[in-house]
């Protein structure tokens, strides 16, 4: 039994607030507005990033409120929290606020605290639906659309030039078209006669990779974490059939053909995808439902089928009494990469630093307060060669201080490619949609963790 559904900013902004202490407040004589604020200076009291998804009030927020649950999730910048006095399964609770997130950002377009404040009619409602004298009701995006009313409004216009944002979806197709990286990024309930009620599908293969390199270019440690997702346009659509790698195998024992195969460890598949043809043609078969879902998860451990993307080469020299220099030399190995940042740890007390850079686009600054060095660079093309200078200024610096320098740590997104291998064949619907629908496809890599010790 929930009690209150919250929806703070990071700086503690109410944004949506929805109490059911009020309908029931004969029966139930629970927390008032206040547990939002309490909700919020726990969180921010507790030292690190991630708090714990579920906190109990034991009489930090006054007696009137001990014993107050608090479960949130952390989706899209935003605390998504329920608070209750009973003891309901906290998975149930984390599981609904995860399908509130999915949901706004289906009905939206767009998960954030600029769509969250323009959307709060819409949002409102769509609690309406799913909750009632809190008990969940449903969380089906087929149910709610047949009683959301509300239109969204779209926190970001369409533009065909605005490709800052590679964000997911809004793909290249099997047919080498693309599609603008907005495309799905809208509300999958539009106006009619608009450009955003097209029949689309959009299915994302998405890999998440850790890499830890030792000083010697050794590979020393390679995790990739995969997913498949889409994101359903369509009025209607009885079956969809995915087709993967042919080759694909699934453990290490597994062999298909005589190809060289593309081998993931293990994969867990949504409760509605049906493999009755997966294991002898390697086709998943789903109806999906307007918004979008994660069909497909998989990972690899221990090992990386290709070679790690970057190669970096860094060194680090005492120059003068209270300086040393920094020279990275960065070789891409695939295609192109987006957004490349590199983070180098500095020694405690660094006051100022002087770079050079190979090109006008790079930019770099020194963080005392992080305690690091910042190169970012926007677009890598592949096969390039990059280089960096950084000279940086340490009172008092002494050989111990130099060991301050490092491990390097990289972040940075790759479009168009995958670690495993793994890719759609084909994305055939059924039956045959009526009128002009587009079929989109994407693959994209981001770093997840990737180190270069020094």
């Amino acid at each position: 039994m929930i009690s209150q559904i919250f929806i703070l900013s990071t700086k503690g902004d109410h944004l949506i607030y929805k109490d059911y202490n009020i309908i029931m407040k004969p029966f139930r004589g629970e927390e008032s507005k206040d547990s939002i604020n309490g909700f919020y200076e726990m969180v921010t009291a507790l030292s690190g990033d991630q708090p714990p998804v579920v906190m109990v009030n034991s009489g930090f927020l006054g007696e009137l409120m001990s014993g107050l649950h608090f479960i949130h999730a952390r989706q899209g910048g935003l605390y998504w929290v329920a608070s209750t006095k009973t003891n309901p399964s906290p998975f149930t609770i984390i599981e609904f606020l995860n399908r509130l997130a999915a949901l706004t950002k289906d009905y939206c377009g767009s998960l954030s605290e600029k769509s969250v404040r323009m959307n709060f009619a819409l949002i409102y409602e769509l609690l309406d639906e799913m909750v009632d004298f809190g008990y969940i009701q449903t969380t089906s995006t087929d149910i709610l659309k047949n009683f959301i009313q509300t239109e969204a409004v779209s926190s970001k216009p369409f533009s065909l030039f605005d490709l800052s944002n590679v964000g997911l979806f809004g793909a290249e197709t099997q047919q080498s078209k693309v599609a603008p990286s907005v495309a799905a990024s809208r509300p999958i309930m539009s106006s009619r006669g608009e450009q955003g009620g097209k029949n689309e599908i959009f299915v994302d293969v998405i890999e998440r990779l850790s890499v830890v390199i030792g000083s010697k270019g050794v590979l020393m440690k390679a995790d990739i974490q995969g997913e498949i997702r889409i994101k359903c346009f369509l009025p209607t659509c009885s079956e969809m059939r995915i087709g993967l790698n042919e080759e694909l195998s699934i453990g290490k024992s597994q062999l298909k053909g005589y190809s060289s195969a593309v081998r993931v460890d293990e994969c867990r598949f949504h409760q509605a995808v049906k493999l009755d043809e997966f294991d002898t043609f390697r086709i998943l078969k789903v109806c999906p439902s307007q918004g979008e879902q994660t069909v497909m998860q998989y990972q690899l451990c221990d090992e990386l089928p290709c070679a790690p993307p970057f190669q970096l080469f860094p060194s680090v020299e005492k120059d003068y009494v209270n300086s040393y220099i920094t020279t990275i030399v960065l070789y891409l190995c695939c295609s192109t990469a987006l957004n490349v940042s590199i983070t180098v740890p500095v020694p405690k007390g660094s006051t100022s630093m002087s770079q050079e850079l190979s090109s006008p686009d790079q930019t770099a600054e020194l963080q005392p307060k992080n305690k690091a060095l910042l190169w970012e660079i926007p677009r890598f093309p592949g096969g390039a060669q990059l280089s960096a200078l950084f000279k940086v200024d340490v009172p008092g610096l002494s050989s111990a201080s130099l060991l301050e320098v490092g491990p390097v740590s990289m972040s940075f997104e790759l479009p168009k490619q995958t670690c495993t291998g793994l890719q759609i064949r084909f994305l055939r619907l059924s039956p045959t949609q009526t009128g002009l629908s587009q079929r989109w496809v994407r693959y994209v890599t981001h770093s997840d963790s990737y180190t270069i010790r020094i």
